[in-house]
């Protein structure tokens, strides 16, 4: 017998709950083929198989929660035995590193929290010091607790786990551990962060007032009516921690601004056509990621962040822009890589792609990670002007909302233009507000001027 276990499935993610078997007892199986779908923290992913043969017991069922390590099902095949025999005195020899393996709940020592992934490295970075750390910084030690810089080292933890810790505020000597011998894996740190968010909601610079107010229960709804109550999903869970703790340790700020799209309309009227014809949707964010990726070239500390540990501010090389996708589990956000050395059709074929995947929950973690500034367009379902949330670690993140036509005075007479509202929120840490009104100009006038991009990009 064989047994194929829930492998790595991304950066710090160490659990999924069975939303689908996907296989019987009595099915013949092949490597890779897909056999469970788990939803994970990030997303919802089809597992493959790593093992080859008939399938004689399944170990899983819809609802479970399993961790990376878990088995799943076990097969008989010709070669299970070969396969077998020389893995049980290979054990021994894995002894010594196993306290570092205690973590398998955690796949990868690269830092990041839930809902969307830390920037990979995927290109080469430049690293200035920060020259304070700031009251926010501050404020958030104090509800998550001290910096992993001043824990004891004693502490059973990775190296990796450590990082996590430090990267989101964490004491790691408060953690609980989970592993063997009581090692600190990294779904210990996150579920430690989660417990100080939910007690805590909003607080974070807000203090004890705010810790007071959070913990304080809830009414008793009935008394006034009938509710229902559903469990959250983890994509929801998680966007909500994220969100929460962005919101609670970045000081935002958001500009707002009207781009006339009246030439960027007639350009993508023209060629929609060719761009549907290559497999893409000449949509008005597929555009606004070319100007994204220009713009953060010009003016680089928006494609930056913050290492509050080290007091340091980290300049990526690398352009990838974010867009945030509306599905029915929540909010996604896929990643376009390189984007800065694609042009708009490719952009608008690999986008369509990638929304596309969102929506029939096959997006891999490995294309929610990495993005450097995001988009949310809410313009298809209306409004004017909203305040998005800094997709931590990223410092900005564009807000697009409805195009709606006003008259504006031009050349000495009033003419109808079709007027799109943008809204930039970024990490005032980071970025000034002279700096961020200047980037929102230069990506107005983009739009308004589209040969500009041709010109400077």
């Amino acid at each position: 017998m064989t047994e194929f276990k829930i492998p790595e499935l991304g950066e710090n993610v160490a659990t999924g709950d069975v939303t689908r078997v996907l296989v019987n007892v009595g099915d013949t199986i092949a490597r890779d083929q897909p056999v469970v779908e788990l939803e994970t923290d990030k997303a919802t992913i089809e597992v493959p198989s790593s093992v080859a043969g008939v399938v004689k017991e399944i170990k899983v069922k819809k609802g479970d929660k399993v961790k990376v390590g878990a088995v799943v099902l076990t097969v008989d095949s010709p070669s299970a035995e070969a396969e077998d025999k020389p893995a049980a005195p290979s054990t021994p020899a894995l002894e010594p590193p196993a306290p570092a393996q205690a973590s398998a709940p955690a796949p990868s020592p690269a830092p990041a929290p839930a809902a969307t992934p830390a920037p990979a490295a995927t290109g080469p970075t430049r690293v200035v010091p920060m020259p304070v750390r700031s009251a926010p910084e501050a404020a958030q030690s104090a509800t998550a607790g001290k910096l992993d810089g001043e824990r004891a080292p004693a502490a059973p933890a990775s190296p990796g786990v450590r990082r996590l810790a430090r990267e989101i505020g964490v004491d790691i000597n408060a953690v609980q551990g989970t592993g063997a011998g009581g090692r600190i894996t990294q779904e210990d740190v996150k579920e430690h962060a989660r417990r100080i968010l939910s007690s805590v909601g909003s607080a974070g610079a807000a203090g004890g007032a705010a810790i007071a107010r959070a913990m304080r229960p809830l009414p008793d709804f009935q008394k006034w009516g009938e509710v229902e109550r559903q469990p959250w999903s983890n994509i929801r869970r998680s966007t909500a921690e994220h969100l929460s703790y962005a919101w609670t340790t970045i000081p935002h700020v958001t500009q707002f601004d009207k781009a006339d799209v009246g030439a960027l309309e007639e350009l993508r009227k023209q060629f929609k056509e060719r761009v549907a014809k290559a497999g893409g949707n000449l949509t008005v964010t597929a555009m606004l990621v070319r100007v994204l990726a220009t713009a953060v070239r010009k003016f680089p500390q928006f494609n930056a962040s913050i290492d509050s540990e080290r007091g340091e501010i980290v300049f990526k090389k690398y352009v990838n822009v974010a867009v945030a996708v509306d599905t029915d589990r929540g909010l996604l956000v896929p990643v376009i890589r390189d984007a800065d050395t694609k042009n708009i059709m490719e952009i608008a074929v690999e986008l369509q792609r990638l929304a596309e995947r969102a929506r029939e929950k096959k997006l891999s973690l490995e294309e929610m990670s990495g993005g450097g500034i995001t988009i949310s367009n809410l313009g298809g379902i209306g409004g004017t002007y909203f305040t998005p949330i800094v997709n931590w670690p990223e410092v900005a993140i564009l807000g697009v909302s409805r195009g709606t036509t006003e008259p504006i005075w031009k050349d000495g007479h009033w003419e109808p233009r079709q007027m799109l509202p943008l809204s930039l929120s970024y990490d005032h840490r980071v970025i000034d507000g002279a700096d961020a009104m200047r980037f929102l100009r230069w990506v107005v006038e983009a739009i308004e001027q589209p040969f500009l991009l041709s010109l400077v990009g």
